[in-house]
């Protein structure tokens, strides 16, 4: 099944201040969400957005509809459960 990605501009915001070589390799993982959502992907209990994907010491924070996948955030791991 594909899917239409979103990525929201603070998560855009968010790739711009990571270093090239992890930007690159989380980048790689999103755009692989496209075809089927394949990669480190957990379901959040108590948290919005539902999910997230893991990328080394990144986490992609992201809500899944019918057909679309909307990025909301790309932070490191220490900073991505926080309120």
């Amino acid at each position: 099944m594909g899917y239409y990605l979103e990525i929201r501009k603070r998560a855009e915001k968010d790739m711009s201040s990571i270093p090239k070589n992890e930007a690159q390799r989380i980048a790689d993982a999103v755009f692989a969400l496209e075809n089927d959502l394949v990669g480190d992907i957990k379901k959040l209990t108590a948290f919005t957005p539902e999910y997230r994907l893991r990328v080394g010491d990144w986490r992609v924070l992201f809500d899944v509809s019918k057909d679309k996948i909307t990025i909301y955030r790309i932070v490191h791991r220490k900073e991505a459960y926080r309120k």
